[in-house]
């Protein structure tokens, strides 16, 4: 294993810069210093492998060498990931698999019809396997190149890599947006939409469905620009910005899927949501009649017990724990409802294995899950593509940590996407849950209306 040491920067941008423009390059940013919780920020480039799954295909690139297989996206990442090795290193990734696994991925889990148009010809899964990384610790004021050295060439540039990250680098920085916002659902689609939930709810076929409409903007310019002003309006514990040759994903994202350290297991779904306001009492009374909604807090424990149900399938008998439950957590826009459940990945399964076993994540699905998919599928106009997936690492170590895709930008050809949704119940109320929308890409759609941080009320 290597360490070098190389020169902390408060700011991850100054250092993401200098390979933001590679395609496959990638960071994964913990919103430090506007997040409380935010410590280690995640940059990678030039992956030795790279494996794109579009349907039942897979694209494998090794070496500028590609060959296609069918078999499941998931086998094929455990391979390339190959067995655990030990990190002593005390940083959380060193190198490993990196990118997103789409919500679509899900058809090569459950059997779902084909309604919904595809229009954004992103893969399903866009992973590369990185043999080295840039951490930077905010806790400590550190920054460190660390790689396992699984390939020959990252110990034969390793000095060319430690140089990479010193020094300025200037770059274009604008971009502009060529229209006004659109979405795929008016009032009344939503409407017709949300009836046909409560009918399914009524005969018993689910009992939670997530509904979400689309958004969308004319865009020119520098990708990397507008992440950094995504990140300016709405920072996030769990923000991404992916490079791909294809188109690239913004996310800012406030919700954790699954992290394993150690063997040990955390997942974090949000459920309630409530808009915030600029009156600090006001404020305050949203956030306490969060927390004090029946309909919330029962929306909140469908999917704990889902996804307790779904990370049981590969953690120790016994130990699945549900230490939090209906946390507040608050958000440039929003307050949130968060619950955490616990567990300890089995000696068996490996951390890939509870990835496909939790995906895609319960909180965004419904409950149960393939009804709710299947609805999902039948009523939202458009595929969801990235939206709803997951982002995130899994080291060569078996460590990982990924996000659910919310609050997630997606920039592909002269477009750029995002979606908000919510779920419904048997009490939701169409209005409210047509408004939720709204709340939820508040900072996004200031964002496509071209309003700075400085106009932002948070």
């Amino acid at each position: 294993m290597k360490l070098a040491e190389i020169s902390y920067q408060r700011d991850v941008s100054k250092l993401f810069e200098r390979v933001a423009d590679e395609p496959w390059s990638m960071l994964l940013d913990s919103g430090y210093p506007k997040i409380d919780s935010g410590r280690f920020d995640v940059i990678v480039a030039r992956p030795e492998i790279t494996l794109e799954t579009y349907a039942d295909e897979t694209t494998i690139t090794i070496a500028n060498e590609s060959h296609v297989s069918k078999e499941d996206p998931f086998t094929i990442l455990k391979h390339y990931l190959g067995d655990n090795l030990t990190n002593l290193s005390g940083l959380p990734f060193c190198g490993g698999a990196v990118g997103y696994f789409a919500y679509d991925l899900g058809r090569r889990l459950e059997t779902l019809p084909t309604i919904a148009a595809r229009d954004i010809p992103l893969p399903d899964m866009a992973i590369g396997i990185y043999d080295w990384s840039v951490i930077l610790d905010h806790h400590l004021r550190r920054a460190w190149l660390a790689s396992f050295c699984r390939f020959d060439s990252t110990a034969q540039h390793w000095e060319q890599l430690e140089s990479l990250f010193e020094g300025e680098v200037s770059r274009p920085a604008s971009y502009r947006f060529t229209s006004e916002v659109q979405s795929n659902t008016s009032k009344q689609q939503y409407s017709t939409a949300f009836e046909k939930i409560k009918h399914y709810i009524r005969e018993g076929d689910c009992y939670q469905v997530n509904l979400a409409q689309r958004f969308s903007v004319g865009f020119e310019g520098n990708d990397w620009e507008l992440f950094k002003q995504l990140k300016a309006l709405n920072p996030a514990p769990y923000a991404a910005y992916i490079n791909l040759p294809g188109g690239t994903i913004l996310s800012s994202s406030p919700e954790r899927f699954i992290r394993v350290v150690d063997q040990q297991v955390e997942t974090k779904p949000i459920k309630g949501t409530v808009h915030r306001s600029v009156f600090a009492y006001e404020d305050k009374a949203l956030a306490v009649s969060l927390l004090e909604s029946e309909k919330d807090r029962a929306e909140n424990l469908m999917i704990v017990d889902l996804l307790r149900n779904d990370i049981s399938k590969n953690c120790e008998t016994g130990s699945v724990v549900v230490p939090k439950l209906f946390a507040l957590e608050t958000y440039a826009s929003v307050h949130h409802l968060v619950s955490t459940i616990n567990g300890r990945l089995s000696e068996n399964s490996h951390v890939v294995d509870l990835l496909r076993g939790c995906f895609p994540g319960g909180s965004i699905t419904g409950a149960p899950k393939l009804r709710a998919m299947q609805i999902i599928e039948e009523l939202e106009p458009h595929q969801r593509s990235v939206y709803c997936g997951a982002i995130g690492y899994i080291g060569f170590d078996g460590n990982s940590d990924t996000n659910i895709s919310i609050r997630t930008l997606i920039r592909h050809a002269d477009n750029v996407y995002c979606y908000a949704g919510g779920g419904i119940v048997w009490d939701s109320q169409v209005d409210k849950e047509y408004k939720e929308c709204f709340d939820k890409a508040a900072a996004i759609l200031q964002l496509f209306k071209g309003e700075t941080n400085e106009s932002h009320s948070h």
